[in-house]
């Protein structure tokens, strides 16, 4: 079965036979699945009434466990996003009802940021959501074959999640 990067590679091979093209092969796809996973992952967010960033803040959040809550620092880690770029984040999602701000009674200036009951409901929602939809893109996998891509995608994406700061 062709697709549409073997025919893009083709005709890279036609036009530049001087380069290796090889690197296409895998990393065209890697992009083109992605930008495939990213349109499933906002139509299993919208059903929920979620935005991908509310979906990252509230499993963050729901991951770390009862009492589901995190200082906005541990927040910022999971997340990848500036002080301010959280900061806006936890207000709208309070506003929302979706988190709460709580004094952290081990540092008076600090504050932990908790799952509301809303919250926690939706992210459990709207992961079961997105779960069937991932299931549906990789459903032409075996269950070998899916355990062997992703030991292979992890050898490589594992080097940029152990990078240093």
């Amino acid at each position: 079965m062709e697709d549409e990067v073997d025919r893009l590679v083709a005709a890279w091979r036609r036009e530049r036979p001087d380069l290796d093209v090889e690197p296409l092969e895998v990393l065209s796809r890697v992009s083109r699945l992605a930008r495939h996973l990213d349109r499933a992952r906002r139509l299993a967010f919208a059903e929920h009434s979620l935005e991908p960033w509310e979906f990252d803040v509230l499993t963050s959040l729901r991951r770390a466990g009862s009492p589901y809550q995190l200082s906005p620092g541990q927040l910022l880690t999971q997340t990848l996003v500036t002080s301010g770029t959280m900061t806006n984040r936890i207000d709208r999602l309070a506003k929302k009802g979706l988190v709460e701000r709580l004094p952290d009674p081990n540092d008076r200036r600090g504050v932990l940021v908790r799952l509301t009951r809303e919250g926690q409901d939706r992210a459990d929602q709207a992961l079961a959501g997105l779960l069937d939809q991932e299931r549906a893109i990789l459903g032409e996998l075996s269950a070998a074959q899916r355990g062997e891509l992703a030991g292979l995608l992890r050898q490589l994406t594992a080097p940029f999640d152990n990078e240093p700061g």
